[in-house]
């Protein structure tokens, strides 16, 4: 057994107990490995235990990455995340690579991503980037602008809109974890009911820290990295 096998088990465990402790079904929640700055051999080992999500924050790391796990027969199959911040210049690397982007919060990076996305790919995956508790530092569009962002998106060709994602600051404690999870589910339950999109199901939303809360509150989408991995 390698050495990240039972970090990845007691993962996959808090998400099967969160669910349960909810009433909600453990398969209903999709673990996301968050694999930036780790090498290859790691999501190699981590990919052989069944995981297939993986999620990179820096996009010229993860290019060169998934360039040599693409053909690798453990890792072909692996689902690829943008989980970080996309600049303009780097948009056309995003469409080539990715099968998924979270980070979405502006209507240009979302035009150029469907320009730029190969026809002979699937159309990519992606979600809004929600700045759910008003960080005054973070990115994310607005909760009120969401719904008008989400129609714009939603019309492109080459995208396929799934849902949100979140990323609120570090909260004191489960009640307050749960409470700003909780605004993020409802503007999602908002925002499905608005669209009426078959495939708007995603919430990405709670990480190490707060993966059980995150699940109470509906979460479809956990994000993590450190718990598995270990620290950076």
């Amino acid at each position: 057994m390698g050495s990240l096998k039972q970090p990845w088990d007691a993962v996959r465990a808090r998400i099967t107990q969160a669910a349960q402790s909810c009433a909600r079904s453990p398969g209903d929640i999709r673990l996301l490995a968050v694999s930036k700055t780790f090498g290859i051999d790691a999501i190699r080992e981590v990919a052989g235990y069944g995981q297939r999500d993986f999620g990179e924050n820096y996009i010229q790391e993860a290019v060169e990455k998934i360039q040599l796990l693409r053909t690798d027969p453990v890792t072909q199959h692996c689902v690829w995340h943008c989980i970080g911040p996309i600049q303009s210049n780097k948009t056309r690397w995003v469409a080539e690579h990715f099968d998924w982007v979270h980070t979405i919060d502006r209507l240009k990076i979302a035009q150029r991503l469907s320009e730029q996305r190969p026809a002979d790919l699937p159309p990519l995956q992606v979600c809004l980037q929600v700045n759910i508790d008003g960080g005054a530092t973070k990115s994310g569009v607005s909760p009120k602008d969401t719904l008008a962002l989400a129609r714009a998106v939603a019309q492109l060709p080459r995208l396929v809109l799934r849902g949100l994602m979140t990323l609120p600051d570090p909260s004191p404690d489960f009640a307050s974890e749960l409470a700003v999870h909780q605004r993020a589910a409802a503007l999602f339950a908002n925002t499905a009911s608005a669209l009426q999109l078959p495939a708007f199901d995603t919430l990405s939303m709670g990480m190490t820290g707060d993966l059980e809360a995150a699940i109470h509150a509906g979460s479809t989408m956990v994000r993590v990295g450190t718990a598995i991995f270990g620290q950076r």
